[in-house]
Order: structure tokens, then C-alpha cells, then sequence
């Protein structure tokens, strides 16, 4: 039952940080950032899916971005063969496959940050999901959170963040440590 407890707890928390009214507060404790990163323990994510699919149903005011799906699609625009040629030619620098800030080219991070931008100005608060893709791509949240355009966006960017709190550090998906700046952070 502690679960339920917790799980309601922290949506509720989430929702508060969401509104319109809080908007100052949460630039403030964001250092200057318009995100909120929302924790959860890794092994429960589908749980926590479940629930944000419930909360977040309204399709005219909530946009659910799932990045892992963005992830397939970025893969097989090229096929899988060419990706794992390029991949492969730029060991032991293979992430700058999916986000190199100094690459003219647009990459997986490029199309994530462009689906936020579109779906704040299309009036809705844009929520990623399915982030523990970005394990190992070289995006961390404090490429996202810290990106100007994010930080100009009319509606704050809800981020579902797998991992969990020990002492005050975040370990993203458990195992790396994570930045809190630019984001309230929702444990």
C-alpha cells in the first residue's frame, strides 16, 4: 500500500508543479529552467507510464513525446545497416551518432528538442517519456533542460526520469549520476 501512497503523492506534486500559477516558482528553483524532471524507481516505470497515460489523456493540453519511439524511427530512416556502419566508424565516440552539438546534421537529439518546441507552441505541455533510452546516446537531461529554446518554452517540459534519489544525487536508471540543474526535480 505504500506504493499507492507514494504514487499518488508524487503525482500530485508533479501536477502542482505543472500549474500555470506556479510558473515563477518553478523558474526559481530551476536556476532559470522551465523543467521538471519527475523520478521514479526504474523497475517500476510501466506503472508510473500507466498512471501519467491516465493523468495526461487530454490531447488538447498534454502532448506524451515517447523518445523511445523516436529512437527506432532515427535508426531506421537510414536502416539499420547504415547506422551500424556509421556507429561503428565513429568508436569510441559512437554517441555522436545520436547528439553532437558541433554537427550540422540533425540527430536524434535535434528531433526530440524540435517535437518539445512544436508541442509547446502548440499550446500543450509536451511530456517525455521512455527517457532510459538515452542511456549510452550521450543525451543527458541537462542537454535538454539547459537547451535555450527549452527554457523559453510557454509550458514547462515534464521529463520521466528513471531513476532514484540517494542523499541528494540522482542516478539516472540507477547507475549514472544525473543533473539536477535547470529542472525541479520530483521525487
Amino acid at each position: 500500500m505504500a506504493y499507492l501512497d507514494e504514487h499518488k503523492a508524487k503525482f500530485d506534486n508533479l501536477l502542482v508543479a505543472m500549474d500555470i500559477e506556479n510558473r515563477t516558482q518553478l523558474k526559481r528553483v530551476a536556476n532559470g529552467g522551465n523543467s521538471i524532471l519527475f523520478t521514479y524507481p526504474p523497475n517500476e516505470e510501466n506503472a508510473y507510464l500507466k498512471k501519467a497515460a491516465d493523468l495526461f489523456k487530454d490531447a488538447s493540453m498534454y502532448t506524451i513525446i515517447d523518445v523511445s519511439q523516436f529512437f527506432v524511427e532515427y535508426i531506421d530512416n537510414d536502416g539499420v545497416d547504415a547506422f551500424l556502419e556509421l556507429y561503428n566508424d565513429l568508436q569510441p565516440s559512437a554517441h555522436k551518432t545520436f547528439f553532437d552539438k558541433n554537427d550540422p546534421y540533425v540527430d536524434l537529439f535535434d528531433e526530440i528538442i524540435s517535437a518539445i518546441i512544436t508541442t509547446s507552441e502548440n499550446g500543450r505541455v509536451p511530456i517525455l517519456i521512455r527517457t532510459g533510452v538515452f542511456y549510452g546516446t550521450g543525451i543527458e537531461n541537462i542537454n535538454i533542460t539547459d537547451h535555450k529554446d527549452i527554457m523559453a518554452l510557454s509550458h514547462p517540459l515534464v521529463i520521466f526520469y528513471p531513476g532514484e534519489m540517494d542523499g541528494d544525487n540522482h542516478h539516472f536508471l540507477n547507475a549514472k549520476q544525473a543533473s539536477k540543474y535547470r529542472c525541479t526535480v520530483i521525487e
